[in-house]
């Protein structure tokens, strides 16, 4: 998990593999990604909360595994 970077400063999108009832909600930085190469994500209902950093290649995989088990 990272701290490094200011959740205001980032701007966070939500998921289209999260739940649609509010319940399931994963966001990630997209702006951050294409600049630095890390992909941030976080849980929306816990936006100062912790954060995941992946790389490319953990990104790819978290995505597959929500288009499988979503």
């Amino acid at each position: 998990m990272s701290s490094r970077t200011d959740s205001q400063s980032v701007r966070w999108v939500k998921s289209s593999y999260s739940g649609g009832d509010g319940g399931q909600c994963v966001e990630w930085a997209p702006d951050h990604a294409r600049a630095t190469g890390e992909f941030l994500i976080r849980d929306s209902k816990d936006p100062n909360g912790p954060r995941l950093t992946l790389t490319r290649e953990g990104f790819a995989g978290l995505v597959e595994f929500a288009r499988n088990h979503g």
